[in-house]
């Protein structure tokens, strides 16, 4: 009973409970006419014995007194008996199929609650509101989850808003410690090798600092930037990929883009959807290989593959890129200078044009990343 659902379960509880009414109601009914029977039965045997003073007990199973009479009467209750257990069998059904599509009628409105819950997603909180007109088992519940919503809605706009100010307030001291470190080398130019390589590692790290600041501002405001642009992913593609090329010729890397679709959503935001991607790829590449962006649609969605030739991501990382600060291995992101926020922001802005971003598949000869987002709807 485990594995069924709970339609199901009323529906072989109740044809169960139907099953055992009918057969207690049976044997009762079927008891009380074999009795009334033998009662008929002996009054006829009675009758017709003329030389009988008082009638004798009718025993059906013997046919001393009228053979006759025993086996019309023996044939009616074997008829009656066969009849009722047919009844009980018809009713048993129908109670069943009955109880099948009156308990899914029933349980409608959990099935509905039950789909408005799955439209909840993180960038939609606060615009899903479930219907509290719903039988009374169901009010309290939705009334519930409605406030659990507000609260999370409301701890998610609170991070956003904190990461938003905390980003803005260190960006201006980072610029300042950043021309600073710069100013200082520019103007000191016989330094000690031990000087110059301890500024180089604060120019890097500040610029990497900065980079980040940059990322979590341009996050917290995403909710912000009008997605309302028809763009042609196809040469979007193009042009990251033209950006990218001097990274690319770096490694002696080729980028290949093939394909074409439009969307409607923010060309900025879908720009650097495409180009965190592809520098991900190229950053994690083997030397001397091919990154291919291809683009597809269907009537409903849009498809954008990038493929890289990479050492792949294990199966049970494959969720966990797409977390803020998640990076597979520590060292190596820090090495090409890695903060573990560009997949977050992909996913960010892949939900906010309602779309979703994957490893379509993943091996030791490459990954696959594969972008869905809704097709523009023909006017």
């Amino acid at each position: 009973m485990k594995g069924l659902s709970l339609q199901w379960r009323i529906t072989i509880m109740t044809a169960l409970l139907t099953c055992a009414a009918c057969v207690l109601t049976n044997c009762l009914v079927g008891y009380t006419g074999m009795r009334y029977m033998d009662a008929i039965g002996s009054g006829i045997s009675a009758l017709s014995a003329a030389d009988v003073d008082t009638p004798q007990e009718f025993d059906p199973t013997k046919g001393s007194l009228d053979d006759e009479v025993t086996i019309v009467v023996n044939d009616a209750q074997e008829s009656f008996g066969m009849t009722a257990w047919c009844i009980t069998a018809g009713v048993t059904l129908l109670g069943g199929v009955l109880a099948y599509f009156v308990s899914g009628r029933a349980l409608k409105p959990l099935r509905s609650f039950a789909t408005q819950v799955e439209r909840v997603q993180p960038d939609n909180l606060s615009e899903i509101r479930l219907s509290e007109d719903v039988p009374t088992e169901l009010q309290r519940c939705s009334a519930s989850f409605n406030d659990m919503i507000a609260r999370l809605g409301e701890g998610f706009s609170s991070q956003r808003q904190f990461t938003g100010n905390a980003a803005h307030e260190l960006r201006t001291p980072l610029a300042l410690m950043q021309a600073q470190i710069e100013l200082f080398i520019s103007e000191h130019s016989g330094l000690q090798p031990e000087t110059a390589e301890l500024l180089g590692l604060l120019q890097e790290q500040t610029e990497r600092m900065s980079r980040m600041t940059k990322v979590l501002l341009e996050m917290s405001e995403l909710r912000s930037v009008p997605c309302e642009d028809d763009v042609e992913l196809g040469p979007l593609s193009e042009e990251v990929l033209t950006d990218l090329a001097p990274l690319a010729e770096k490694k002696g890397m080729a980028l290949n883009c093939a394909g074409d679709a439009l969307v409607i959503g923010s060309d900025t935001l879908l720009y650097r959807l495409v180009f965190n991607l592809v520098e991900n790829a190229i950053r994690y590449s083997r030397p001397d290989s091919t990154v291919n962006v291809s683009i597809c649609d269907t009537d409903s969605h849009v498809f954008l593959r990038v493929k890289d030739q990479g050492p792949g991501i294990p199966k049970q990382y494959r969720e966990s890129i797409f977390q803020p600060f998640f990076r597979l291995d520590k060292s190596r992101s820090r090495a090409y200078g890695g903060a573990g926020l560009g997949l977050a922001l992909v996913w960010e802005i892949a939900a906010l044009h309602g779309g979703t971003v994957e490893v379509e598949e993943s091996s030791e000869r490459g990954t696959t990343m594969l972008v869905t987002l809704p097709a523009r709807a023909l006017s």
